[in-house]
């Protein structure tokens, strides 16, 4: 409580704090109920300000004060059940300075001889609640004493057991754990197609929000039809089964493995480490994989791994001491849409973008973000002036995902799509009736295109021509007068002079915008002499650029076909095409009836390849690159040709002889189709250095996985010989966290009741 003196308090801190308190709650209030008007990262900002002032003056603190406060306030929809054991929050890191400030506040009170790191899901905290092994009860974390009654709905997801498994020990009389509730992120982006395609409703802002409004149905039958699942990270009350020899927790990582022995959902991602340095790996590890795992992350969690030590050390009135999350930059902001534009790309279409008030997101700072088309604007609601919220997920582009309404104040206004190609002004309009995106018919002649296509010749998925980016691509086709763009098309790329590239000029575009950049020196547009040194002589990027577009010239058929900029007609498609037809002219003779019979390509992608060389122009392109050289026919190697007809193959991680793509080439040479995700028809799945997700996947699956021993012998004698080199037997059970702890758990746990395990769980 406050002392009764707080006259020695300034106004200014006073009315400060009561703002700040007034405003959390109101921003705590609309995050649980999935209509937050700020990001994370704000509120994280709004609520550091608060405990300085606090700090300063300890006089203001009270009860009531949002920095004493867990959750949220409880929705009536659902009665209200309390917790046995209180479930806290986090503090939270943003850098390792001030994680190991938590490191060395925990080790200065007890020796720290494990942690305990996990990935921090985006999820729904829910605490279950097991009698005698059966689940009788689950709620939200609501303020972190009392929460709302979910058992219905939570039954309905099929992680969740309603018995536990009593198969290899007795389940306790009473089991409280805590976990989170989470969409998976390809089953949000369906949930949100499907939603937007029936109107139902709104599509949701984030998986979080789509997991706490799945979660809060009145009906549980809605709840059903939505993929939910769920994993364990803690325990609260807990009670041996009467009688039994019943081992007690006593880690965290030991009561992980007995949690999965009753069936409980755990993650494969958590890691026991004894220093500081495994931790800083970790989170750096996950920093760069953040988008491996199936679920959304934005950090990860280090727990002091001992229960013992856990309990020694404590809570602060919200926060346990023992535990602390390590927060990434997010990928979700708030900031103040300033205009729409619109840019043109490679096939024509024209594609709004927001222009935005920089912002940092995921680490770096954003300007512009895709809106892809006008109905999407419509759909989204958005106004130019509007305060929006972006994401980014990912190495793309951010995403506008919608306004926020609240803070409107009058003065935004809508978005017209233009009439004309912001390129070469020819009027736009739809490729085929009931087409939603506009496009560009000066396909061949609009130099916004042809820029665009020109850097996708070069790009890694095609041609891969390393010195041919985006400033190369603009000096090709648009230079400043008097000097002429020496490509009509990309048909002309391997015909190119030197002396052609001397004299250009040209502005420096930003590729996310096709707009010139600006010098900081002058504030004028930049302009570039990219091919020519102060002395007017050639650059060595020159001598470069013709060393790659020769190297260029020797690519397989299916690069060659990706670079034409083929609609639909992307690396998988193509690769199918090769391996079919061998030859461009193949290709090129085939009806739409024999490419729609290709597997994996279909009528759409089959009516796209022949309408595409039905087009004058497009026939030159592949007559011009053939008659400079490049490789219109794959050769058939009859050694090895159809050594892997019909074989799926999924390659991750990093493997000491083989590129990525030349892992796939070499598949596609065998007659092999070469993928990215792997399935019970996946034939083989090849793990190099650090495979990740797809590796666990392939042992729950009992698909052959092979090293790169095992991947040279698929290679050369195929699928039998290989399958005798496989490194997980075919009865393998899945690899699971909760198993590997387990072998390092005591077989004679110490006898006693234990207390309470210590829990957290941060704000949903």
């Amino acid at each position: 409580m406050a002392p009764e003196n707080t006259t020695d308090i300034p106004d200014e801190a006073r009315d400060r704090h009561g703002e700040l308190s007034l405003e959390l709650d109101d921003h705590s209030y609309r995050y649980y109920l999935g209509n937050p008007i700020v990001s994370d990262a704000e509120y994280d900002a709004l609520m550091a300000e608060l405990r300085g002032i606090e700090e300063e003056h300890p006089q203001l603190i009270t009860q009531d004060s949002p920095t004493q406060k867990v959750g949220a306030p409880i929705s009536v929809d659902f009665a209200a059940v309390e917790h046995l054991v209180r479930m806290e929050s986090l503090g939270n890191a943003f850098d390792f300075d001030e994680l190991n400030a938590w490191a060395d506040r925990a080790s200065a009170e007890v020796p720290v001889g494990a942690y305990l790191c996990e990935l921090k899901i985006d999820g729904l905290a829910v605490d279950l609640v097991y009698e005698k092994g059966r689940l009788v009860r689950a709620a939200t974390r609501g303020d972190g004493r009392v929460g709302e009654d979910i058992t219905l709905n939570v039954r309905t997801i099929g992680a969740v057991p309603e018995r536990l498994d009593e198969s290899v020990r007795p389940a306790p009389e009473l089991l409280e754990v805590r976990g989170e509730v989470f969409l998976p992120v390809e089953a949000f982006a369906a949930l949100n197609r499907r939603i937007t395609e029936t109107g139902e409703h709104t599509p949701f802002a984030n998986p979080r929000n789509a997991a706490a409004g799945s979660l809060r149905q009145k009906d549980p039958r809605v709840t059903a039809t939505r993929p939910l699942s769920m994993i364990v990270h803690g325990v609260g009350a807990y009670t041996r089964a009467a009688g039994s020899e019943d081992v007690v927790f006593t880690s965290q990582s030991q009561a992980y493995a007995l949690l999965g022995e009753w069936g409980l959902p755990l993650s494969d991602r958590y890691k026991v480490v004894s220093t500081m340095d495994e931790v800083h790996e970790y989170v750096a590890h996950y920093r760069e994989h953040r988008h491996e795992p199936a679920y959304e992350i934005d950090g990860i969690v280090i727990k002091v791994d001992d229960f013992a030590l856990q309990r020694r050390l404590g809570s602060t009135s919200r926060a346990p001491r023992w535990a602390i999350a390590y927060k990434y930059p997010p990928e979700e902001v708030t900031t103040r849409l300033v205009d729409i534009k619109v840019g043109v790309g490679r096939t024509g279409r024209v594609t709004p973008y927001g222009v935005m008030e920089p912002v940092v997101v995921a680490g770096s700072e954003v300007e512009f973000a895709t809106l892809h088309n006008a109905q999407e604007v419509e759909r989204k609601g958005v106004l130019i002036g509007d305060t929006v919220v972006l994401r980014k997920a990912g190495d793309v582009i951010p995403e506008i995902v919608g306004p926020v309404t609240d803070k409107r104040d009058g003065t935004e206004r809508a978005f017209t799509m233009p009439r004309t190609c912001p390129e070469c002004d020819t009027p736009l309009g739809q490729q085929k009736e009931g087409d939603v995106d506009l496009r560009c018919p000066n396909a061949r002649s609009c130099p916004g295109q042809l820029r665009e296509r020109l850097f996708f010749v070069a790009g890694r998925k095609a041609l891969d021509i390393e010195a041919l980016g985006y400033v190369a691509a603009t000096a090709l086709t648009q230079p400043l007068e008097p000097a002429r763009a020496p490509l009509q098309d990309e048909g002309d790329l391997f015909d190119l002079t030197v002396e052609q590239l001397l004299p250009i000029r040209t502005y420096v575009l930003d590729p996310d915008t096709s707009e010139p950049k600006t010098d900081p020196r002058t504030g004028e547009p930049k302009v570039v002499s990219f091919f020519t040194n102060l002395k007017g002589e050639p650059k060595k990027t020159v001598e470069k650029l013709f060393e790659q577009l020769e190297n260029a010239k020797s690519r397989p058929l299916w690069r060659v076909l990706v670079a034409l900029s083929i609609r639909h007609v992307g690396p998988r498609a193509a690769e199918d095409l090769a391996r079919h037809f061998r030859s461009m002219d193949a290709v090129r003779a085939a009806s739409e009836e024999e490419l729609a019979a290709v597997d994996g390509i279909g009528p759409t992608i089959a009516r796209s390849i022949r309408e595409w060389f039905e087009v004058d122009w497009h026939r030159e392109i592949v007559a011009k690159w053939a008659a400079a050289g490049v490789r219109m026919e794959d050769e058939v190697d009859e050694a090895i040709s159809g050594v892997l007809d019909g074989v799926t193959v999924v390659v991750t991680g990093s493997l000491e002889g083989f590129t990525r793509d030349g892992a796939k080439e070499s598949i596609a040479e065998r007659g092999g189709r070469s993928t990215a995700s792997v399935s019970k028809k996946t034939g083989f799945v090849v793990v190099g250095d650090s495979p990740g997700s797809k590796y666990d996947k392939a042992v729950k699956l009992g698909v052959p996985i092979l090293d790169e021993q095992g991947f040279r012998v698929l290679l050369e004698a195929g699928p039998e010989a290989a399958e005798k080199l496989r490194i997980n037997p075919p009865e393998e059970e899945p690899r699971d966290g909760a198993a590997d702890a387990g072998e390092k758990a005591s077989a004679e746990p110490p006898a006693g009741e234990p207390a309470a395990a210590p829990e957290a769980a941060d704000r949903e």
